[in-house]
């Protein structure tokens, strides 16, 4: 576990502006950066960083965090990883308090072991593009499936020669082990003693590089130019590559997926490429494997909305079946997750060459959203029109409803279901849920008996100055949710928690108000001195993770949650924060010295409040 500490003082000596900035092209705007949002598409700048707060937020989709948040959502990296990078960056050394000697040399052999394979798989792909280059037959390949020198060069395409040990020219040694544990090259198994006749994996192939979120390449798929077996190879499980977490395609379109607003997933290698050259270049696809959860959860670190393509024969159908499975778990009613079935003899690649561009994307357009999917699954192979049927498909769906997280859209899907199984919703919640059926549900009849529909005497007729349901309704009601409105003694706080540096121009008389607020306010003023006398004034994203090392995360986030879903950018905090404090002095005269309404005991508590302020931060009389 890294100390708290060193996590305070690394966010203190890292710029968050420079961290963003080497992902995102930010403008000055005022007192900020502004620049396009990494999180999700947008045409307008909202996504804000400060570096007073040095902090990062967006007015759009509400992302926020600090240089380390960042780092772990736009790169993908762990906890441990965003700090790693942001110590080396500023020169620190990373404590591992908790890890034996032992422990963190093997943690440091493994790093190097890991570089020193990347460094041995991007040689590889440099020997790869060298080859294309020099063999006609693989580069008329390429053009007659449509693809451009510059397409190529974007995704680093190239060629693996017939020979079975090429490599051996691209590499000093042949012999080095790192070329079989980087999956290069096979060295079967021999008997003590005998020679091991080492040979290229991969052979008269089109290679495709596998970049990781950083870059790097960290393995290879080669397909076969003419006919064999197999279509596709992929590099085996390495320290630095696994078929599981890995996408191809998503270092080269994250860009493309935050303008068009979503990542869409093929099944193909060359699916992706040629999907690009069209200028769809948000594709991204699985290698080799079934779509799995932690496939999806890097998705959303990259974008709120994911649909799958599928060929539409009956492998495409189970394989749209397990990529539900795995989306379930991340689908909530922010994220959207659809479903596109091709014809049976087209896949991507083949419909975007024959019908172009728009052709797909009109595709894009209607696919099967995931409620209407999950429903198809569950009522396969059952007559809908038969009790025995219906239960069936009851029976079917409760396992996929189960994986939903706890959230609007399960609810939906619910009382979808319930109307699909003809069902009152409640029974079925009940049944699903083991819960109690509600007094009102149980003790209703089967059946009741239909009430007379309303019929209008007379035909109706406005009078007066009256206006329609529309026109009332013409100016657009706020949406989102409704946040309770924040007070003088919260806004007070939270611009001192979010500006330290405004608590040493404050009156004393102010000070001692403030140091005597109720509740949780006064706590985190208290907080706050305590921070003040050990650390000075700091940035708000280091005041944040001191808040959160001492169990106030919660609360700080309730402070601030109001201020951060109406959108505004100060522009004068120092003002804010007088407004705020003169509110809660007129709110409050008894409390200061010499206010109207003290009583004699009240004015000696203030003014002995003002001693103990005087005295913790050197005051003199």
């Amino acid at each position: 576990m890294i100390p708290p500490g060193f996590i305070q003082d690394l966010l203190a000596r890292v710029d968050v502006v420079e961290v963003v900035g080497r992902h995102v092209e930010l403008k000055k705007a005022g007192i900020n950066h502004k620049g396009l949002c990494p999180f999700h598409g947008e045409k307008s700048p909202s996504f804000i960083v400060s570096p007073s707060r040095q902090t990062y937020h967006c007015f759009g989709c509400g992302v926020h965090g600090n240089a380390i948040g960042f780092l772990m959502e736009h790169t993908a990296a762990t906890f441990v990883e965003a700090v790693e990078d942001l110590a080396q960056q500023v020169g620190m050394q990373v404590p591992q308090d908790e890890r034996s000697p032992e422990q963190r040399e093997r943690a440091k052999a493994d790093r190097a072991r890991q570089q020193s394979l990347t460094d041995v798989l991007a040689r590889a792909a440099d020997f790869y593009k060298a080859q294309l280059r020099k063999t006609p037959r693989a580069v008329s390949y390429l053009k007659g499936r449509g693809l451009t020198g510059q397409i190529a060069a974007r995704f680093g395409l190239g060629y693996a020669p017939e020979g079975w040990r090429s490599l051996a020219s691209g590499f000093p040694s042949y012999d080095d082990p790192q070329l079989v544990e980087a999956g290069l090259v096979i060295s079967p198994d021999v008997e003590p003693g005998e020679d091991a006749k080492r040979y290229d994996r991969f052979r008269d192939r089109i290679m495709f590089p596998i970049r990781n979120v950083q870059g790097e390449v960290i393995g290879f798929g080669g397909r076969v130019l003419d006919k064999g077996e197999p279509k596709y190879l992929n590099s085996p499980e390495t320290p630095v590559f696994s078929k599981g977490r890995e996408l191809y395609g998503l270092f080269e379109g994250r860009q493309a997926m935050r303008q068009r607003g979503h990542a869409l997933v093929v099944e193909g290698y060359m699916d992706v490429v040629a999907l690009a050259q069209h200028g769809i270049a948000n594709a991204v696809a699985t290698l080799g494997t079934a779509c799995t959860a932690e496939h999806v959860h890097k998705l959303f670190r990259h974008t709120e909305s994911v649909v799958f393509s599928f060929d539409g024969d009956a492998a495409g159908r189970r394989a749209a079946v397990r990529a539900l499975e795995a989306a379930l778990p991340h689908a909530t009613e922010t994220r959207t997750v659809k479903f596109l079935f091709l014809p049976p003899e087209h896949d991507p690649d083949s419909y975007v060459r024959e019908l172009g561009a728009e052709a797909f994307e009109r595709c894009i357009e209607g696919a099967v959203p995931l409620s209407r999917q999950l429903i198809t699954v569950a009522a396969d192979g059952c007559d809908l029109g038969t009790p025995e049927g219906r239960a069936r498909m009851l029976a079917q769906a409760r396992p996929l409803w189960s994986l939903l997280p706890d959230s609007l859209l399960r609810r939906q899907l619910l009382g979808e279901l319930a109307r699909q199984g003809q069902m009152p919703e409640a029974e079925l919640q009940a049944l699903w849920l083991g819960e109690a059926m509600p007094a009102s549900s149980a003790a209703e009849p089967a059946t009741r008996a239909e009430k007379p529909r309303w019929q209008p005497k007379a035909e109706w007729k406005p009078k007066g100055d009256w206006k329609s349901r529309r026109d009332r309704d013409a100016e657009p009601r706020p949406a989102g949710p409704r946040t309770t409105p924040a007070t003088a003694a919260d806004n007070a706080t939270r611009l001192l928690l979010q500006h330290s540096e405004l608590w040493d121009a404050l009156p004393d008389e102010d000070r001692a108000l403030l140091h005597d607020l109720p509740g949780a306010n006064g706590e985190l003023i208290h907080w706050l001195e305590r921070h003040l006398t050990h650390h000075g004034a700091s940035a708000w994203a280091v005041v944040q993770a001191g808040l959160a090392a001492d169990g106030h995360a919660e609360t700080v986030h309730r402070l601030v949650r109001s201020f951060q879903e109406l959108g505004v950018e100060e522009s004068d905090p120092a003002g804010d924060l007088a407004s705020a404090v003169s509110a809660l002095r007129a709110r409050t005269p008894a409390a200061l010295p010499g206010g109207g309404g003290a009583t004699d005991d009240e004015r000696r508590r203030a003014l002995e409040a003002l001693a103990r302020l005087r005295e913790r931060h050197g005051v003199q009389n």
